[in-house]
Formats: C-alpha cells, sequence, structure tokens
C-alpha cells in the first residue's frame, strides 16, 4: 500500500488520517477569533508516493460572511520522531529505552477566519488576486495545490524543532504561521506582478534588512520600539524601511507590531488564564485602559470578555 499526501491533506482536519498511521504526536490551539492550528505526527507503516505537498482551502459563502475562512494545509515526510527525550543525541540507534526514532508523517493545518484577515486589508485597495481572497472579495470556494517549496519546508521543520515554551512558543508559532500565509499567498499573485515596487529590495541585504527588523519587532512584544530605534537595529533609514516593510509583509511596521502584541494577548488570557492588568503590564502598557481599548480594538472584544469565553 502507498500513500498519498494528497489523499491525507484532505482529511487532515478529521482526528484520523489513516488507519495504517499511528499518531505519534499532537498539538493544538483554538482561540476564538485568533489564529486556530494543528499538528499532528504521525509513523506510517506504508511509503509515501511524491513528494511534500500544500494546499489552499478557500471557503466563500455570500450571504453568511461570517462563516468565511481560509486554511492551509500541509503534508511533509522524512522528519524523526523521538518520545524518549533521554536519548536525544543516539544518532538514531536502538537503545535500551526506545527502538530509534521513527520516521513520520506530518501533518499541518492552519485556520484564519475572515474576521482576523481583515485586518490586512481594511485600508488596501483590492488589486489583485492576492488581495481578493485575503478580503473575501474573490466569488467562489476554491482549492489549491501546491508543491511545498524550501521557504515553506524550513517554516514547517521549525515549528516541529524549536526548543520555546509558554509564551515565546506562541509569539514564536504565530510568527511562523505568518510566514506560510505569505508564502503560500504568492502562489496566487497574478503573472504580470514580477519584482518589487522598491526597487532597494532587490539587493539581498537590504532586503535580509526587512526582515531582520520582522524578528526584532517579535523579541520586543512587551518592551514597544520606536521606528527609529529599529532603523538603527537593522541599518537602515525609516524611509526605506517602513516603505520595504509594507511591500514585504503587506502592512505597516505599526499594524503588524499591534496585531502580534494583540494575538500574544489573547494567548495569555484565554490559555494562560492571566489578569487584564497582568497581560497589560507584560506587553508595556501605561494603563490597563490604553490596553483595553487596543484590545477591543483589533479583537472587537473587551479582555475580559475573553476570559469568560
Amino acid at each position: 500500500m502507498i500513500l498519498k499526501p494528497l489523499d491525507i491533506l484532505k482529511v487532515a482536519n478529521q482526528e484520523t488520517v489513516d488507519t495504517s498511521m499511528d499518531l505519534l504526536y499532537s498539538k493544538e490551539q483554538h482561540i476564538p477569533g485568533s489564529i486556530q492550528y494543528s499538528i499532528k505526527r504521525y509513523y506510517s507503516q506504508h511509503p509515501l508516493a511524491s513528494e511534500d505537498t500544500g494546499m489552499m482551502v478557500y471557503h466563500y459563502h455570500n450571504s453568511h460572511p461570517d462563516k468565511n475562512y481560509l486554511e492551509l494545509r500541509y503534508c511533509t515526510t522524512g522528519n524523526r520522531y523521538c518520545e524518549e527525550k533521554s536519548c536525544a543525541k543516539c544518532n538514531e540507534l536502538p537503545t535500551n529505552n526506545c527502538s530509534g526514532k521513527s520516521q513520520t508523517v506530518d501533518v499541518f493545518t492552519f485556520h484564519f477566519t475572515s474576521t482576523f484577515l481583515n485586518q490586512f486589508t481594511h485600508n488596501v485597495k483590492v488589486s489583485n488576486r492576492k488581495d481578493e481572497v485575503l478580503a473575501f472579495k474573490h466569488p467562489s470556494s476554491f482549492t489549491k495545490i501546491f508543491p511545498v517549496c524550501s521557504r515553506k519546508r524550513n517554516v514547517l521543520d521549525s515549528l516541529l524543532n524549536h526548543s520555546y515554551s509558554g509564551s515565546l512558543e506562541n509569539i514564536f508559532v504565530n510568527a511562523k504561521m505568518h510566514e506560510l500565509l505569505l508564502y503560500s499567498l504568492e502562489c496566487l499573485v497574478d503573472e504580470k506582478e514580477e519584482g518589487f515596487a522598491c526597487k532597494f529590495l532587490e539587493n539581498d541585504l537590504d532586503r535580509e534588512k526587512i526582515l531582520n527588523a520582522r524578528e526584532v519587532l517579535l523579541k520586543h512584544i512587551g518592551e514597544p520600539i520606536t521606528i527609529k530605534e529599529l532603523s538603527r537595529k537593522v541599518a537602515i533609514n525609516e524611509c526605506y524601511l517602513k516603505k520595504g516593510f509594507k511591500e514585504i509583509f503587506g502592512t505597516t511596521i505599526f499594524d503588524f507590531y499591534q496585531q502580534q502584541r494583540m494575538e500574544h494577548a489573547k494567548y495569555l488570557l484565554y490559555e494562560k488564564g492571566l489578569s487584564v492588568t497582568d497581560v497589560s503590564a507584560l506587553l508595556g502598557y501605561s494603563s490597563i485602559s490604553h490596553f483595553s481599548t487596543a484590545f477591543k480594538k483589533h479583537t472587537g472584544l473587551k479582555p475580559c470578555e475573553l476570559l469568560l469565553r
């Protein structure tokens, strides 16, 4: 029997992918109004046919816009998994505690609601298919299959192998999911859209500075940083920083930073059960009222309302 990644992806949101596949590891997050994801690692008794596969599911409901969503699914192979942490450096040889690392089939599902994606398009003129999908202006549902390029594969592997935990894990996973959304949407860009509008981004070094700026912002979730400070840290002038960031990530530095902070706030409130006071302080707000106002603007809810869900 030979398994096909495409068949696995079609049932990726079900509890069991295949009777011949044993679940080794599972990680899920379902925060209301936020990104929802599932990572499942399986051991397969049979080989997989073809290469790693990705799938984009665009669900559009004209009369019920609240039911619109975008889902990304991936199936990758070739990784290894070992439950026995004490023999992590056994070079994949059998030990007294385990029979060696298991080669895995890894299935990822990332679910984005229309409300969540609206933050990227509310002030953008829809001019191409990518924007149509993000804004749910494309008039019909579709499913698109695409190969998993090296960039997507690196992000997916990092989600399996990182060493973060708790709050840092949430920040890391949230950021990686945005990367996957960006890379996957590139499959929808019109053929006429080639190159960069900002010519300096054609330079690898300058493009890397913009990517570094994003990483710096993520490291300062609880320590607000100004654009001037950010530009100094990544050694690029403020004008180039703002224009380059908007072109690469499709949002302003401020909107991206606020979105990341509020997504982390949801995690701290809903998953960790922290108080509004504690979350406000952890995110560097000078007052609870300022935090509550920002949270409601981003989510449509007061912080205390999320605690009650």
